[in-house]
């Protein structure tokens, strides 16, 4: 899947490079590590015009993540596909100024200050778009595959944690998908396990 190539051209307004480059701080670094004077740097205006135009750094950050997320773009295959194109958005090569739908909210997960943003953003960007999309999916199930996908991220690109990293990445990937595709069809499968359960014996009472 490709990326989101950010790119900050002379056509744009100031507000639309002040989102870019907003976008490209935090898929870098955490909420708490960015600050409205590090944006305003990057594009070359005052941090108090970085404030008027957006209002607070909060909302940026919303802004930031909900133009990163692009649900339109991850939920836009086939359905049958879809745990092989979340999987594929954790492994995905990164080119300069290009950013994953996820990698601002991974950098900012464990942020006290950013859970509420990304709390509304994950029901509305992700949670809500699997469901369209895997109908027979419950809420808690799409919610527990978000915590999966940004956990494992986290644990990638973050903590840097050696077992998922390296050069089976293909096999990692497979386990990935796997594991997605459990968390999906639960359901599904508790349901036909229940259908093909025995009728109770009421013969000894």
């Amino acid at each position: 899947m490709p990326q989101t190539t950010i790119k900050i051209g002379s056509g744009d307004s100031t507000r639309e490079r002040i989102l870019k480059a907003a976008m490209l701080r935090f898929s870098a670094h955490s909420y708490e590590e960015t600050g409205l004077r590090d944006v305003a740097a990057d594009v070359g205006v005052d941090p108090a015009y970085v404030h008027r135009c957006f209002g607070s750094k909060e909302k940026l950050f919303l802004e930031a993540v909900r133009a990163a997320a692009r649900p339109e773009r991850l939920f836009s295959g086939d359905a049958d596909e879809l745990a092989s194109t979340l999987a594929s958005e954790l492994f995905a090569e990164r080119g300069e100024n290009e950013i994953r739908s996820l990698d601002i909210v991974i950098r900012s997960f464990s942020s006290p200050a950013a859970s509420r943003v990304l709390r509304d953003s994950l029901m509305e960007d992700f949670v809500g778009p699997l469901l369209r999309k895997r109908g027979q999916v419950s809420e808690k199930r799409a919610a527990l595959v978000a915590a999966f996908l940004i956990g494992a991220g986290i644990l990638r690109d973050v903590v840097r944690a050696d077992p998922l990293l390296g050069q089976d990445e293909g096999e990692l990937q497979e386990i990935i998908v796997q594991t997605i595709e459990e968390l999906m069809n639960g359901d599904a499968v508790q349901e036909g396990d229940a259908r093909c359960a025995p009728a109770p014996d009421h013969r000894g009472r």
